[in-house]
């Protein structure tokens, strides 16, 4: 064990000098470099100044088109036609002012917890959904007699597709003069 020992110390110690680097040529006008990874990813960090917040006071939306202005019956009818075109089935729902939103009041529960259990979704039906039309004056039709028999009452148009046994759209067609809880678009953000 002493030899080893012997060996162990008697092992050269070698420093290793740093090496100075060698000088590169540098051409005289550089290309500017190319940030690889700003060309993979969005980014809106320069926009951010430029970015609203959404005012929840008096500010509510319902359906598809919500973030809109409210449509116009030109509007409406693009959209009906649309819809009627395309072989979807339309349906009229409304609800008075006071119980369009989820509240204490209009709110029903089955039980404590039941799981999927959407509070309120379902408005009042307008007669029965619309099958087989293929007019889209008929639903702008229904729509006015809707209107004129509530006129302060939410309405909205509901669009079905039977082969796929899906909602694919709702849109609000009426909505009552004396609601307080919508904003203009230039006034729900700040």
């Amino acid at each position: 064990m002493a030899a080893q020992a012997c060996i162990c110390a008697a092992a050269p110690v070698v420093s290793i000098a740093k090496a100075t680097p060698a000088k590169v040529a540098r051409p005289a006008i550089l290309a500017p470099a190319v940030n690889q990874w700003a060309k993979k990813t969005v980014s809106n960090g320069i926009k951010t100044s430029a970015m609203m917040v959404w005012t929840p006071t008096n500010n509510k939306f319902f359906e598809t088109f919500s973030y809109l202005p409210p449509l116009s019956d030109a509007e409406i009818a693009k959209q009906v036609e649309y819809i009627v075109n395309n072989g979807y089935i339309a349906c009229l729902e409304f609800a008075e002012s006071d119980l369009a939103y989820v509240g204490d009041k209009s709110m029903i529960r089955m039980n404590n917890v039941a799981p999927c259990y959407y509070d309120n979704r379902y408005w009042t039906m307008w007669k029965l959904p619309m099958f087989g039309c293929t007019d889209p004056d008929q639903v702008l039709r229904e729509i006015m007699l809707c209107t004129k028999a509530f006129p302060d009452a939410f309405i909205r148009l509901v669009a079905f597709d039977n082969k796929r046994q899906v909602q694919i759209g709702g849109m609000l067609v009426h909505r009552p003069p004396t609601a307080r809880d919508y904003q203009k678009p230039q006034n729900r953000s700040v």
